[in-house]
């Protein structure tokens, strides 16, 4: 995954939620971290600038993040009177720690690159010009291992987690669904949109 130099992803359009906002597990943006979750294959990711949002929290299913130092991470769920998707409110703990997953996700803070990479989140921190060609060498090594191995070692990785992830994004889609129409999401919105 990569995305623009200054921007990895803004998020999931505001307006478009409210208009049409994904109400069960069949919701496009639903399917995406579903299959994101269930890649045999390794991800990579190249982060540079802002990853708001799902452009965070897609990252605690990928196998290697890489973050240039100009990244800015932030889930700012809270803050829009929603609750966390992509299992995020169990893998990020599990990843970073209860306490510093509370921080963020609870306060909905924005966060640099190297506090990132001291959570686990990311595996290094690179110069924007050295991150997607740096990527893009650990993902040609992946590339040249043997493939059945590289797909085992993934599964016996996550082997433990998959059952358990997938339950906590089912109650995930379900908070999401309902929190997206109710009053204090709509103030928060609203306050969003008049900034």
């Amino acid at each position: 995954f990569t995305g623009k130099p200054q921007i990895f992803t803004a998020g999931n359009d505001l307006e478009d939620f409210l208009k049409n906002p994904p109400n069960s597990k069949d919701a496009p943006v639903f399917q995406f971290l579903w299959e994101i979750s269930h890649v045999g294959k390794p991800i990579v990711a190249a982060v540079s600038g802002a990853a708001v949002g799902i452009g965070t929290t897609l990252l605690l299913h990928c196998d290697l993040v890489y973050a240039a130092d100009n990244a800015k991470f932030s889930m700012p769920f809270t803050q829009l009177g929603l609750c966390p998707e992509a299992a995020s409110s169990l893998l990020l703990p599990h990843i970073a720690g209860y306490q510093r997953a509370a921080e963020k996700l609870l306060l909905g803070e924005a966060f640099d690159a190297a506090e990132a990479h001291a959570m686990g989140i990311v595996n290094r921190v690179l110069s924007a010009e050295e991150l997607l060609p740096f990527a893009q060498k650990q993902a040609a090594k992946l590339a040249a291992l043997p493939a059945s191995s590289v797909r085992v070692t993934k599964q016996l990785m996550k082997k433990n987690r998959v059952a358990a992830t997938e339950a906590q994004m089912a109650a995930e889609i379900e908070h999401f669904a309902k929190m997206l129409t109710a009053p204090e999401a709509k103030e928060a919105f609203t306050a969003f949109f008049e900034k």
